[in-house]
């Protein structure tokens, strides 16, 4: 017994540390020490844009001739207004590190923390099924315009992405939200879920949801989708104009090998390396989408910061959207490395 535990110890502490060594560890460690930094930097620059603006939260509590000044003089000792803004930083920081405390957003009277953790998931659940619906769209499309340069089908879909392009996200959500109220109540307008929503069984909730995703989904994909397609189409030309793509099709190898094998898996790289940028922008662009209808994710809640002046609401949203930055770019580096094992983690910057 005292030998198969002395065994199992060994075998754990081996893969420690292999684990520890690692290339992958010790990128991925690399990264996140990066990571602090560009944080606190990204947080002080837009601490201080932020104090640009003028006035404050409570200029609009001033207009309210109900309340007193003595209890708008509260109210700014009470939110740290009445320091200047460095020292409303560093406080702001100082709370971060010692107490994993974002601050009391002004507006709500509530931990920031808890309208982040209620709000986050709805956006990156709208995020990810857009970024799924992009991918899933655009990749064929991309594909079909390559092996089929300059027909009639790559001119079509070469139409459409310009089309798709052309209509920013608050057009397309507009005339989205006019159709659905058109075709009422085949798709829903408002809102994440029914008003029936608690008496529903597990798949119905499931079900429900999907249901209120389909616009919003469709709304923070066509743009996307159309650049992605574009770069999709041009990377694999490139790719099949390649010396060793006319050596697999003079072997005699399938067309469809030579495409899904040989060339699309090389054309793919820049792809994912755009990953992380895209997921960034659909959490940066699901505003609109949020705002149009109705979905209570971080979008609307950040524009609400930024109207009502709502400073730690307002930084945290900011710092929420840089780690999903820093996150999606992370997680795209990874899987280009398993994608084309020949990448060195180490050589990427």
């Amino acid at each position: 017994m005292t030998t198969s535990v002395r065994n199992w110890a060994e075998w754990a502490w081996t893969w420690v540390v292999d684990v520890i060594t690692s290339e992958t560890f010790i990128f991925v460690v690399k990264r996140l020490l990066q990571a602090l930094l560009t944080l606190f930097l990204a947080s002080a620059l837009s601490f201080f844009i932020i104090q640009l603006a003028p006035g404050d939260y409570l200029d609009t509590l001033r207009e309210n001739p109900k309340i007193s000044p003595e209890r708008i003089e509260q109210l700014r000792q009470q939110f740290g207004l009445d320091k200047p803004w460095h020292i409303q930083y560093f406080l702001w920081i100082r709370q971060i590190l010692t107490q994993g405390n974002f601050g009391t957003s002004f507006v709500y009277q509530r931990s920031v923390a808890s309208l982040l953790w209620e709000r986050v998931p709805a956006t990156l659940l709208l995020a990810v099924s857009s970024l799924v619906v992009t991918w899933a769209i655009a990749i064929p499309m991309g594909i079909i315009g390559a092996v089929n340069q300059n027909r009639w089908s790559d001119r079509l879909l070469r139409v459409i992405s310009y089309m798709g392009q052309g209509f920013p996200s608050f057009i397309t959500a507009l005339l989205l939200l006019i159709l659905a109220q058109n075709l009422s109540p085949l798709f829903p307008v408002g809102d994440m879920t029914s008003i029936d929503y608690a008496d529903l069984t597990p798949l119905g909730k499931i079900l429900d949801i999907g249901w209120h995703m389909i616009l919003p989904t469709i709304a923070l994909s066509i743009t996307s989708f159309a650049g992605l397609q574009r770069i999709t189409r041009g990377e694999l030309l490139d790719v099949l104009r390649q010396d060793y793509i006319q050596t697999a099709r003079a072997k005699g190898l399938p067309e469809n090998k030579v495409i899904y094998v040989h060339a699309l898996r090389n054309a793919i790289n820049p792809l994912i390396t755009l990953l992380g940028f895209e997921f960034a922008s659909l959490l940066s662009g699901a505003f609109i989408s949020e705002f149009f209808f109705n979905w209570p994710g971080l979008g609307r809640l950040t524009l609400q910061a930024v109207l009502a002046q709502d400073l730690y609401l307002l930084m945290a949203s900011l710092m929420m959207g840089a780690v999903m930055l820093i996150v999606g770019n992370l997680l795209a580096d990874l899987l280009l490395k398993g994608v084309d094992p020949r990448i060195q983690l180490i050589d990427i910057n």
